[in-house]
C-alpha cells in the first residue's frame, strides 16, 4: 500500500528555525492549516508555534482540539452559523470584503469577547501588487476577489476594526516580502499607524526554512514593523513548517510499451493524491530503492539506499509514470533509471507533506494512502489506514 511518511525529526528541524526567528523578531508564528492539517504533525509543531491560522469553521476546530495557542482565522466568505461559532473561540477574525464586514459588524461587536478584547477583528487588504510568476496562485492577479484595494476604504466606518492582514506571496524570499510591505505601506501607512490598529498579519507563501532564505532580512523587517507602527506581527506560513518532511512512497503495479513511450503505472495518482504537479504545475523529485545508489529523500529509513531519478534520456531507462486512473493526462512525469523498472519496484517521491496529503481525494475509487509518522526514534506510527469504509462514507 502506498505510505505518506511523514518525518518528525524534520518537522522539529523546521520549527525550531521558524521559531529562532520568531524570538529574533518579537513576531508571532502559525502553522497555516490549508498546507497541512494532518493531527500527527501539528502535535510535533505544538511546542514552537504561536497556534495556528484557519481559512474556515473546520480548520479552527481542529486547531483547537489539536493545537492550542492563537487562533487566526480568515476566509473568502463566512456563513452566518459558522461566523457564530467562531466568535466563542477565534482570537482574529478577518473579513475579506467591506460588505462582509458591514453585514456582520453589529453581531461582531456585541460580542462580549469583542467587547473585551479577546477576540479582535480585522481586514484583508489587496495591496494589487504582485511579485508571483503563476497567476493560480497570485491573490494581486487583476480581478482578484481576495482582498480589498485602498479606493474601497473610502468613506467607510472601520470602527472596531483592530487589524489588517496582507496575504500576497507563494514560494517566495524575504526580498519579495520586503518589496510587497513597501508597496503595501506607501498606500496605507497612515491607517496601519492608527492607534485602533493593533495588529498587522503579513500572511504566508515564505520560504522561511529553505537553506537560501534570507531570515536576516525578515526579522530586520519584522522588528522595523513592530518598533515604528507598534502593533504586534503575524506570519502564517505553511510550506515553511512542512518543507523537505516527507515522502510519498509508491509501488509499481505494471511496466508496457506502448506508442513510442515505457509506461510505468504505480499504486498512486497524480490527481488524486498530489494534484499541484498538475495544477502548478510542477515535477516532483523522485528516488528508486536500489541495493546501491546515491542521492536521500526527505525521509529515509535505516537499511535502504536510494538512487536519484533523471530526466528522460539522462539515464539508462527512460518511463512516463502514470497512475491506475482513468483520466488520460493523469502522469506523474518522465523519468530516467540506471536499471529496467520492474513490478512490485518501491520508488519514493520526495517533499510531499504540503498542499499534497490536504488535497487528496478517492478519485477513481483508488485506494487512498496511508499516513504514517517516523518518529525521532525510528519507530513508524501510523496515524491513519485508509481502506474501503472510508470510500462508501465519503460521498454518502
Amino acid at each position: 500500500m502506498a505510505t505518506f511518511l511523514i518525518s518528525e525529526t524534520a518537522l522539529e528541524r523546521n520549527a525550531r528555525l521558524l521559531a529562532e526567528v520568531a524570538a529574533a523578531s518579537g513576531a508571532h508564528m502559525l502553522v497555516a492549516l490549508k498546507a497541512c492539517s494532518t493531527t500527527a504533525c501539528l502535535n510535533a509543531l505544538r511546542p514552537f508555534a504561536a497556534g495556528c491560522c484557519a481559512s474556515g469553521l473546520y480548520e479552527a476546530r481542529l486547531a483547537q482540539h489539536h493545537m492550542g495557542g492563537h487562533l487566526a482565522v480568515y476566509s473568502p466568505a463566512y456563513r452566518e452559523e459558522e461566523l457564530e461559532e467562531l466568535l466563542n473561540f477565534a482570537h482574529h477574525i478577518d473579513f475579506n470584503s467591506i460588505p462582509q464586514w458591514q453585514r456582520y459588524r453589529a453581531r461582531c461587536l456585541e460580542h462580549p469577547r469583542v467587547r473585551s478584547g479577546e477576540l479582535q477583528l480585522g481586514l484583508r487588504i489587496n495591496p494589487c501588487y504582485s511579485t508571483g510568476h503563476t497567476a493560480l496562485y497570485d491573490p494581486c492577479v487583476p480581478g482578484s476577489r481576495l482582498g480589498i484595494p485602498l479606493e474601497q476604504l473610502e468613506g467607510v466606518d472601520l470602527s472596531g476594526i483592530s487589524g489588517l492582514h496582507i496575504h500576497t506571496l507563494c514560494e517566495q524570499g524575504a526580498q519579495e516580502l520586503v518589496d510587497t510591505f513597501r508597496a503595501f505601506e506607501k498606500q496605507f501607512a497612515a491607517l496601519l499607524a492608527s492607534p485602533k490598529i493593533r495588529y498587522l498579519n503579513l500572511g504566508g507563501g515564505h520560504w522561511i526554512t529553505k537553506p537560501d532564505y534570507d531570515r536576516a532580512a525578515l526579522i530586520a523587517l519584522l522588528r522595523e514593523i513592530r518598533e515604528l507602527y507598534r502593533v504586534e506581527v503575524y506570519l502564517e506560513p505553511g510550506e515553511a513548517w512542512f518543507i523537505h518532511t516527507g515522502v510519498l512512497r509508491t509501488r509499481v503495479l505494471d511496466v508496457f510499451e506502448s506508442l513510442g513511450f515505457q509506461h510505468a503505472i504505480l499504486d498512486v495518482s497524480a490527481s488524486a493524491h498530489m494534484p499541484d504537479v498538475l495544477e502548478m504545475p510542477y515535477r516532483p523529485e523522485l528516488f528508486a530503492i536500489k541495493a546501491q545508489g546515491s542521492g536521500v529523500p526527505a525521509v529515509s529509513l535505516p537499511g535502504e539506499t536510494y538512487s536519484a531519478a533523471g530526466i528522460p534520456g539522462e539515464k539508462a531507462c527512460t518511463y512516463r509514470l502514470g497512475a491506475p486512473t482513468c483520466l488520460a493526462g493523469d502522469v506523474i512525469g518522465d523519468y530516467s533509471f540506471d536499471s529496467p523498472l520492474k513490478v512490485g519496484d518501491e520508488l519514493v517521491l520526495d517533499d510531499m507533506t504540503h498542499y499534497t496529503i490536504v488535497k487528496t481525494t478517492h478519485f477513481n475509487g483508488v485506494p487512498h494512502p496511508d499516513i504514517a509518522l517516523l518518529c525521532r526514534d525510528g519507530q513508524i506510527k501510523y496515524s491513519r489506514r485508509f481502506n474501503y469504509a472510508d470510500f462508501e462514507h465519503r460521498l454518502g
